[in-house]
């Protein structure tokens, strides 16, 4: 019989729908039961395509007799940490501030007044490696609550302390200057990996938001081992494992330092992200590579990831049947040469092994290999290896695929909607723009109520009950003015200051200028979440930053270019110490550091001569530039006001810092005025 999760929209909460456990979502009603029946509550987060999350589930979730123990002494709380990434913060907080680490899935014990007591994250069925067994952690925790309940809820409340006094200090009330974006880049430069792209060792994660600090530094300063590192990078991680080399898309992070083994699940806003990534390095370059892959990435997210709707799902599992009945990761993705040959007969098999990197030993688990590009030399027969790819993606479309989480997130969403409009323009892929568009239609029509509040998530058109946090509001506002940049439609600007107000209203302290990940009026938990630092999506702190400053560069408002300042204090203080950890900070401050320039094109929106600058301006690597297009008696956009043709022809403005260039018809000119 179902549980109480059978009514969620969270497809992570539905997977749990038909355990034995008695589960609670995370709501009021759960801890006024946890109170009456005087029991402690199990709080487990975790997310759909998590591989230890499923492992766990099936061992002790599944278990009657686990299930039996869970619900005669606990109050059990299942949540979907992208459903509600403000409860995963504050919990994870705590866990890593006792264990020195973190992950998912996440277990933490907690009293009936959500104070958390007791950490971990996953715990095995049988005792293992020195960790106990969940049924013994339960036992454990279960004597501490029944014979030593005082001394639980002093532990309860000095955790609560310690959480209350790790209010981050905002440290410097200036914005960052050219000295501390030299010190950022030279603490990337010690991280960065020199033999293989990236920084740090193993597991590897794709630093898409360092890169976009790397190419706008570049473009600022004109620093060439900026723009090689990035362009090192992208190779690397582009001819590597964690890329799919028959169908476009990236994994989570590799478990190598060399980019081959990835971690298998594929998140909408990794591609997103690297998505924009390439494009903006083709953009900086001009690489075949580059292009190859943005259009690859951002075909994926709309093949694979598109819902009915028109938004964009969150994530495919690493884990699929591996034909046997068993889940097991990475069992969609990887070959045997034996495989190869049962696809493509002997030679081509032979050949196919040579190209991907595919050898007798395997390069992943039992003989099995994951697909590569090895070879930066040497001359291969391009229709043949062309003829190779389809057969083998045919071949692999027959396997089990692996899930997906249909689950729209609002944020991602936005990251998503930025990356396909711009690769849409640069490179005349109009449908790329209308998946935008219709992923932005989305976000408007279920997501957004009538005030302007964002909701979190929706799935199969049905909108989810969480509010949005601040990645949710600067995202999406980011994903708009992207569009309103590309279409030159002035509504996705003013649904961008919606939310901008929002931010400035709800989010944000008025004494510090510090920003909030959750709303003033949110529901209170035990510590209001604050963090500035990116983790696998921008910061809300450096995405509020960027979209601010890029809204008031459109539309000259000043109480959102100081929020934007104010916010960027902490890039200060932290760029140069942890730089890999403050990617889109940086890349904001470049912006800031540039201008950011303002650049407004008129003239007929069909005529040849518009559509040419327009397209210049959206290829200039000036950091952080925007862009605005229209007729020249427009009032779409405001930086069209005022703005009239010369000579009659269609004319470009660029200005910067409340200074105007003398306008302009000439196409070579405005690529000159958006230069260094």
């Amino acid at each position: 019989m179902p549980n109480r999760l059978a009514h969620e929209t969270s497809p992570y909460l539905l997977q749990h729908a038909d355990n034995p456990v008695d589960w609670w979502p995370w709501s009021a009603d759960a801890f006024e039961e946890a109170r009456k029946s005087g029991k402690p509550v199990l709080l487990s987060v975790g997310y759909s395509s998590c591989h230890w999350c499923h492992v766990m589930a099936h061992e002790s979730f599944e278990d009657q007799e686990t299930a039996d123990y869970l619900k005669a002494h606990f109050v059990s709380v299942k949540v979907d940490r992208e459903e509600r990434p403000d409860v995963d913060a504050v919990y994870m907080e705590a866990v890593q501030a006792a264990t020195g680490q973190g992950g998912w899935p996440m277990t933490v014990f907690l009293t009936p007044d959500a104070e958390p007591f007791y950490f971990g994250t996953y715990f095995p069925p049988a005792p293992r490696q020195g960790s106990p067994s969940f049924r013994q952690v339960l036992e454990g925790v279960h004597s501490a609550w029944t014979d030593r309940r005082d001394e639980v809820a002093e532990v309860a409340e000095k955790i609560v302390r310690d959480l209350a006094g790790r209010e981050i200090a905002f440290g410097d009330t200036q914005v960052p200057g050219e000295e501390d974006l030299a010190g950022a880049l030279l603490g990337l430069t010690r991280d960065y990996d020199a033999g293989h792209g990236g920084f740090g060792g193993a597991p590897k994660f794709p630093p898409s938001m360092a890169i976009e600090f790397l190419l706008r530094h570049h473009a600022r300063t004109g620093a060439e081992g900026a723009l090689q590192m990035a362009a090192d990078t992208c190779e690397r991680m582009a001819r590597g494992g964690i890329y799919d080399q028959l169908a476009g898309g990236f994994a989570r992070y590799s478990v190598d330092r060399e980019w081959v083994v990835p971690h298998f699940e594929k998140m909408l806003y990794d591609n997103a992200l690297l998505c924009r990534v390439y494009a903006h390095l083709w953009r900086s370059t001009g690489s075949d590579l580059a292009r190859r892959v943005a259009l690859e990435t951002a075909d994926f997210m709309v093949r694979e990831l598109r819902t009915n709707e028109g938004g964009f799902a969150s994530a495919l599992d690493a884990d699929s049947d591996d034909g046997t009945g068993k889940h097991v990761e990475g069992a969609y993705y990887v070959w045997t040469p034996a495989q190869l040959r049962e696809v493509l007969g002997e030679q081509d098999a032979e050949l196919a092994a040579d190209y991907f990197g595919v050898t007798q030993e395997g390069t992943f688990e039992e003989g099995a290999s994951v697909l590569q590009l090895p070879q930066s030399e040497g001359v291969f027969d391009a229709e043949r290896i062309a003829s190779i790819r389809a057969r083998l993606l045919e071949a692999r479309g027959e396997r089990p695929a692996p899930g997906r989480d249909d689950k729209v997130v609002a944020a991602w969403n936005g990251l998503a909607v930025a990356a396909l409009a711009e690769t849409g323009a640069y490179f005349d892929r109009p449908d790329l723009i209308e998946a935008a568009l219709g992923a932005a239609d989305l976000l408007v029509r279920l997501h957004l109520d009538e005030h302007a509040r964002l909701a979190r998530t929706s799935k199969d058109g049905r909108v989810g009950a969480n509010a949005g946090v601040l990645e949710d509001y600067a995202d999406v506002s980011e994903g708009f003015l992207a569009l309103a940049s590309v279409t030159g439609e002035g509504v996705w600007l003013e649904f961008a200051g919606f939310l901008l107000d929002h931010v400035l209203v709800q989010f944000t302290d008025e004494e510090s200028g510090t920003l909030y990940d959750t709303a003033a009026d949110a529901e209170k938990l035990i510590r209001r979440p604050q963090d500035p630092t990116d983790n696998a999506t921008p910061s809300g702190w450096s995405a509020a930053a960027g979209a601010l400053l890029s809204y008031a560069a459109q539309t000259g408002a000043e109480p959102h270019r100081a929020a934007a300042e104010r916010a960027l204090g902490v890039v200060k203080a932290l760029g140069p110490r942890a730089p890999r950890f403050i990617g889109w900070g940086l890349a904001t401050a470049e912006a800031l550091l540039d201008g950011p320039r303002e650049v407004a094109v008129v003239g007929p929106v069909d005529d040849p001569a518009t559509r040419e600058l327009h397209r210049a301006a959206l290829l200039a690597t000036a950091p952080g530039a925007v862009v605005a297009v229209g007729a020249p008696d427009s009032d779409e956009l405001p930086l069209l006001a005022e703005r009239l043709l010369v000579s009659g022809e269609p004319t470009a403005y660029v200005c910067r810092n409340f200074t105007c260039d003398a306008p302009t018809t000439d196409v070579d000119r405005l690529r000159e005025a958006l230069g260094r």
